[in-house]
């Protein structure tokens, strides 16, 4: 008995090993293009629907996709209302992995090829090219997997030699309504244990094959299974913000009201589905694919039907998760659960987010100094408080995107995307030291003012033109830092840089020029020029992110 539990065991886990690496190789290969997809989503709840639908399909897991849609709704990225289209589309595209698992690991023998796929990928792990060693590693996953669901057909007991696990099992059927909620509960608890709606179905399929359950228990353990993958995108959420939890929230609301009514017409529901599929559902060998059908139509159905109450959902969302202003605010998700899975290649949504806010703080702190210099507030000391919040707000944020892209490169990323996060490194740290020389020109401000350090008419003129021309190029780098910088935009950075550079030094001549009329303007000549060298630092800084940027192109 303790051998065959370990063998059932380490099928499992070699399941569960093949199709997180089969999952996470097909994120490297095409995770850019699913990054553009969620980018270009529109608020059409049914091209939601298509995208989280294409967006599972590519992954092949639900589990990582939804929370990859619950990571661009704590970003800010997705409304709830998009990412409940999405999710919908999730719930139908993982019965892929269903039609996947049953088709080739009941229907055909495709364990046989397994090894000599996997034998074929060899030599591609070893590849130069990383889409090469990421197909590789594809192949490996999918091989494992089947070889995983292989053994764990044969390390299943066959009902015929084992009488006596169907009488555990019959004194929990025929009870009507009564088993059919054993069952469902069942199932929420297989996938919240083994954290994967996949390796449930596995389970699930195999107990059917080999005899264990008939159609309507494995249907009820179904039902059960898609309440229990919720938990993921649940659990993801607990380190998002409020947005990141309403949608995670609709996601089981979703699940439960389909549940719900599943089980009202469970009986006809089912009947239906056996005269649907071809075979006899009662045949153990059949049963995998009706169980697929059922597990579809049932998401099918239950988008169809919920797909024209998205706003609904969102407001019953909004009203079980309050908006408690007295929270604190979250910058990132909390990845670092072992239940959630890694999907670092998908993750970098939060990041753009906080590069974008990085790069608007530079913009206000410029615009603070601006103003501050020419007309100072009545109350200064209450202006000089916000700005001070301001700059510690990017210091807070550069320190933890900074450690938020460290955790996603840490796990497992393709070449292209590696070469992002670096890229995306070197724009935190240059987008921090630009807000900090932005916050040295509001202190040289509120000095200028605080010493009533005068300066004739055309400095401040002069100061309006040159923070003009810097606020130019911060619209010019906050603009490339989603979309990428090509040749043409780094003619136009080295044209902005030039002529502030040009700017710096022709009002630092003429600073010196009226220190030299005059000794008695001497410190606030020096303090202007203090501000001159700042800005020049500005645009150095400016000309560094874009040149990052390009960098990652």
């Amino acid at each position: 008995m303790i051998g065959t539990t370990l063998s059932i065991l380490g099928s499992l886990g070699m399941f569960l090993f093949g199709m997180k690496i089969m999952s996470e190789s097909l994120q490297k290969l095409s995770g850019e293009r699913l990054r553009g997809i969620m980018r270009t989503m529109t608020g059409n709840r049914f091209a939601g629907v298509g995208t989280g639908f294409l967006v599972t399909c590519m992954v092949q897991s639900s589990s990582a996709s939804t929370v990859m849609m619950v990571s661009f709704v704590n970003a800010g990225l997705l409304t709830l209302v998009e990412a409940i289209g999405m999710i919908m589309g999730a719930n139908i595209g993982t019965t892929t992995t269903f039609w996947l698992v049953s088709f080739f690991g009941f229907k055909f023998s495709i364990s046989a090829i397994a090894l000599p796929v996997m034998g074929l990928a060899l030599p591609l792990l070893f590849a130069r090219k990383p889409r090469l060693r990421n197909l590789g590693e594809f192949c490996m996953g999918f091989g494992l997997l089947f070889i995983g669901l292989m053994f764990l057909k044969d390390a299943v007991p066959d009902i015929k030699n084992n009488p006596e696990v169907l009488g555990f099992i019959k004194d929990y059927t025929g009870r009507g309504l009564a088993s059919t909620l054993i069952f469902l509960g069942f199932g929420i608890l297989l996938t919240i244990i083994v954290q994967s709606s996949s390796v449930a179905g596995a389970i699930t399929l195999t107990m059917a094959y080999k005899g264990w359950i008939d159609f309507p228990t494995a249907c009820a353990i179904t039902l059960g299974e898609n309440i229990g993958t919720t938990i993921t995108a649940n659990l993801a959420a607990l380190g998002g913000n409020v947005q990141a939890k309403r949608a995670a929230r609709v996601h089981f609301i979703f699940n439960v009201i389909g549940v719900v009514w599943a089980i009202a017409l469970f009986n006809p529901f089912v009947n239906f589905v056996q005269d649907l599929v071809p075979a006899d559902a009662t045949d153990p060998v059949h049963m995998p694919l009706h169980m697929a059908a059922f597990h579809t139509l049932f998401n099918v159905l239950n988008t169809a039907l919920l797909i024209g109450f998205v706003p609904q959902l969102a407001r019953l969302a909004e009203r079980l998760v309050k908006d408690k202003a007295t929270a604190p605010a979250r910058d990132h998700m909390d990845y670092d659960s072992p239940l959630v899975p890694r999907t670092g290649e998908l993750n970098l949504a939060e990041a753009e987010r906080d590069l974008q806010r990085m790069g608007a703080i530079t913009r206000e702190l410029v615009m603070g100094f601006s103003d501050l210099f020419e007309n100072p507030p009545a109350d200064l000391e209450a202006r000089m408080i916000e700005l001070k919040e301001l700059e510690k707000e990017s210091d807070r944020r550069a320190l933890a995107t900074t450690q938020y892209l460290l955790r996603c490169a840490s796990g497992g990323l393709s070449e292209e995307t590696r070469a992002r996060v670096t890229s995306m490194l070197r724009v935190v740290a240059e987008l921090e030291d630009i807000c900090d020389c932005g916050y040295r020109l509001v202190l040289l401000a509120e000095r200028k003012h605080r010493k009533r350090r005068q300066h004739p008419p055309e400095v401040t003129k002069q100061v309006r033109d040159f923070s003009q021309l810097l606020l130019q190029f911060m619209d010019f780098y906050s603009s490339r830092l989603t979309t990428g910088v090509v040749t043409a935009d780094m003619e136009t950075a080295y044209q902005l840089e030039n002529l502030i550079d040009a700017f710096r030094k022709n009002l630092r001549k003429e600073s010196v020029r009226r220190m030299r009329v005059s000794g008695d303007v001497i410190k606030a000549e020096m303090l202007y020029i203090d501000m001159l060298n700042n800005m020049e630092s500005i645009g150095n800084h400016s000309l560094n992110v874009l040149q990052a940027l390009r960098h990652e192109s």
